[in-house]
């Protein structure tokens, strides 16, 4: 499986921005969908789709993520982004970034591979 490496994230006020990338240890351009998750709040088990990219740049947002968050990728580098505007205080959450999972008619589900996880905390 490939391997993700996550940088960015940290504290930011409401309001501001911060970029999260997802670097990976092989080509990704083979990789149909990639996507974001966040920790549910008050639940440290499950993790909710923020936003996700296919191979043909085909994206999907949450409802919390659209307007707000920008998901892109860069087969050249081999890295995942994620560009979040406009941050508010229930955006706080650790974000994860996944490879390999499928996107079909119905659901979009997580690949076997995860990003070791980055904070985010917006202040209010």
């Amino acid at each position: 499986q490939v391997q993700l490496v996550q940088s960015g994230g940290g504290l930011v006020q409401a309001g501001g921005s911060l970029r999260l990338s997802c670097a990976a240890s092989e080509r990704i351009f083979s990789i149909n969908t990639m996507a974001w998750y966040r920790l549910a709040p008050g639940k440290q088990l499950e993790r909710v789709l923020v936003a996700a990219i296919s191979s043909g740049e085909r994206t999907y947002y949450a409802d919390s993520a659209k307007g707000r968050f920008t998901i892109s990728r860069n087969n050249a580098n081999n890295t995942l982004y994620l560009q979040m505007n406009t941050l508010k205080p229930e955006d706080t959450s650790v974000y994860y970034c996944n490879a390999g999972g499928i996107w079909d008619s119905r659901r979009i589900s997580a690949g076997g591979s995860w990003g070791q996880g980055t904070q985010v905390t917006v202040s209010s």
